[in-house]
């Protein structure tokens, strides 16, 4: 009899713990896992973040940045991380997008260790390599501080070479290069190799009156979604803070991450380290004025291939 009575208490705990796993709620989430992304929802993962917040993770592998907003937009997975330009002009031409904060980190212009240039004037006449090619918005705001507190038209007075990030590092570290503008991880590993940032991107963006702790990079999602399940949504935010707050004190949390860093020494795995951190955005909401601001610089010069018609903030980006 009390044989019987086991089997039956196994058998509804058994039960029971295949309806719980039915009543999962999956989050699917597109990135490049070679990606400083990862870093973060690896930590959600491996603390267990998500499923504290009431969700797990199913985090998928695309190439690139396009190729995760292909699938947000077929509705193959529930969210991407992008930047809230690109969410600001899919909603200004109709598709229902939200943005929650990731990142603000930003890059800087590089330039050798042994350059004599002191400021984006003395590169007058020299190779700029830029990742992200013509409209990269770190480079669209470096034009705009030379031409404000220089005069110069950067763009007119140098030469530009475009390429993938790898290959602008690549080109960089064998000294071809007057200056490079890249990724800010790319950009913390040049200065781990003895380059120097000649000026910051968030530098010259408070000289334009620009807010620096204005994130640019967030986990994008359906507006519908969370409408319908603001509880998942707000469970990826608090997952993304718990992970953000761990990152941003635990340096043992680092080592565990460290096998998927790609850090060929300490010291880039140091400036990784320190990047990352600087990139963390204040908790709470983005100053919607402050983006408006950034938006309208964005938009003079970067013009249709990068904003589209889009003239002003759209209502509802920032959730």
């Amino acid at each position: 009899m009390l044989n019987m009575r086991h089997a039956a208490v196994a058998a509804l705990l058994a039960l029971s713990s295949v309806a719980a796993q039915a009543e999962e709620t999956v989050l699917r989430i597109a990135t490049q896992v070679s990606g400083t992304v990862n870093w973060e929802l690896t930590t959600i993962r491996e603390r267990g973040f998500d499923r504290a917040n009431g969700f797990v993770m199913d985090v998928q592998d695309v190439a690139a940045g396009p190729a995760a907003q292909v699938a947000l937009q077929a509705g193959e997975v529930d969210a991407i991380v992008s930047d809230w330009l690109w969410v600001a002009r899919q909603r200004a031409e109709g598709a229902d997008y939200i943005f929650i904060p990731y990142s603000r980190a930003v890059g800087a212009l590089h330039v050798p260790a042994d350059s004599t240039a002191q400021t984006l004037a003395d590169l007058k006449g020299g190779q700029i390599g830029i990742a992200g090619g013509p409209v990269d918005k770190s480079w669209l705001i470096l034009r705009a501080y030379a031409q404000a507190e220089l005069g110069m038209d950067l763009q007119a007075e140098t030469e530009q070479v475009f390429g993938a990030p790898p290959l602008i590092f690549e080109t960089a570290m064998s000294g071809d290069l007057a200056g490079a503008v890249n990724f800010w991880h790319f950009g913390a590993k040049m200065e781990a190799a003895g380059m120097r940032p000649l000026i910051t991107v968030a530098e010259a963006g408070a000289a334009l009156g620009l807010d620096p702790d204005t994130p640019l990079l967030g986990y994008v999602l359906p507006g519908a979604l969370a409408r319908e399940k603001p509880e998942l949504v707000a469970g990826l935010a608090a997952a993304s803070r718990a992970a953000k707050d761990v990152l941003a004190s635990d340096d043992a949390a680092w080592d565990s991450l460290r096998p998927i860093m790609n850090a060929k020494s300490d010291a880039q795995f140091a400036a990784l380290k320190a990047g990352f951190r600087a990139g963390i955005p204040a908790p709470g909401p983005v100053d919607e004025a402050a983006a408006a601001k950034m938006l309208a610089l964005m938009a003079e010069l970067g013009g249709e291939e990068l904003v589209g018609d889009l003239s002003a903030l759209p209502s509802g980006v920032f959730w």
